[in-house]
């Protein structure tokens, strides 16, 4: 196993290398290998951070690393929360795009170079080869600034909602092939690695002896998942003229002290606070502003992912999962009413509204 498979768990060679290292997934299952944990992290940062990129880098072996992938396309099967699988495969994506910069901009000089890709390992992988051709380098140190790209990947890979530019009547269309630009052919290719990535999953892992004690045996960490996820889109958007902290849930107030105090944030607390936030109508720059300077990147990257045109993508967790997590803390009078954060900032709005109204018309009268 290379670290360049490690690097991109997608390519072919990376799955040749997994089915020639003769491991059995069930096995490490079984063993709580730390390929296992591994591709539990994979998973929970993709649905929750965008990215697969492990939080601490430099723990994981490339054989770790290598085989948390096939790890974590069963675990997001057994997931089975909606959206989980696209999210899951952008994150791959967008995690591969970054990787891929760098490998681009390292060149064949770097001390690394076994572990990283270059653009012509990328173009075989997606059979581009000899349909992507690169336009005489103008004297660049970066080499070609444009490539001509055959009509037909093209049409396959780019996507109209990309914005207009990305429309086939507003490109240079000559003899069968479109220019783009340099950046524009490595958006193709991350487009590409997400539909590889995406490709056949969900997949039924139970069905037969060996799939069910899999499931079973991953049961833990899947459910862990679930009750993450499991309320997305029980509580729509909380629409107030203004967001008044005032009115947050005590658990809410006491994870935002946190944020803006700079002290560590869990997964679940990081997730939670920048869910409810974008629940309460805040979109990412303003999470950002918000939170602390310590938190301030990490949470709007959050709340980027878990904020759509209709909200909240993912709610926040119920106040049941909140006291799983050990994050329901200084409960008040209104707690006992309520099963959910945005619920409580829902009814503690009301209420202060209609007292407000109230003793306006005391001083009328």
């Amino acid at each position: 196993m290379r670290p360049l498979h490690a690097r991109y768990p997608f390519f072919a060679a990376a799955r040749d290398a997994v089915e020639s290292a003769d491991v059995a997934i069930a096995t490490l299952v079984a063993e709580d290998a730390p390929a296992v944990e591994r591709g539990v992290e994979r998973v929970e940062r993709a649905l929750m951070e965008g990215t697969v990129e492990a939080e601490s880098p430099y723990s994981w072996d490339t054989e770790s690393e290598l085989l948390s992938y096939p790890i974590s396309r069963i675990i997001v099967s057994l997931v089975e929360t909606p959206a989980a699988v696209d999210k899951y495969a952008r994150a791959e994506a967008d995690t591969a795009y970054e990787r891929m910069l760098a490998d681009f901009d390292a060149g064949d000089d770097d001390v690394n170079s076994d572990a990283r890709a270059t653009l012509d390992d990328f173009l075989r992988e997606f059979d581009l080869v000899g349909e992507v051709r690169a336009e005489p380098a103008d004297n660049r140190r970066r080499g070609p600034s444009h490539y001509w790209v055959d009509v037909g990947p093209y049409l396959t890979y780019s996507d109209p909602d990309w914005g207009d530019h990305w429309r086939l009547v507003n490109r240079a269309l000559v003899d069968g092939a479109v220019r783009v630009a340099r950046e524009e052919l490595y958006e193709l290719l991350r487009e590409a690695t997400r539909r590889r990535v995406a490709d056949g999953l969900p997949f039924s892992v139970r069905g037969s002896d060996a799939g069910d004690q899999l499931a079973s045996a991953l049961q833990p960490h899947v459910e862990r998942l679930r009750n993450l996820l499991s309320d997305r889109g029980a509580v729509n958007v909380v629409y107030t003229d203004s967001v008044d902290p005032d009115h947050f849930p005590p658990c809410i107030s006491a994870l935002l002290t946190q944020a803006q105090a700079g002290e560590d944030l869990s997964t679940e607390a990081a997730f939670t606070l920048a869910a409810f936030l974008v629940g309460v109508g805040l979109d990412p720059e303003e999470v950002g502003g918000v939170v602390g300077e310590t938190h301030a990147e990490a949470l709007k990257t959050r709340a980027t992912i878990l904020a759509d045109s209709s909200g909240s993508q993912y709610a926040p967790p119920t106040c049941e999962t909140m006291q799983a997590y050990d994050l329901c803390v200084n409960r008040d009078d209104r707690c006992d009413t309520i099963s959910h954060p945005l619920i409580y900032y829902e009814t503690a709005t009301k209420d202060a509204a209609a007292s407000d109204a109230d003793a306006a018309t005391g001083e009328a009268n």
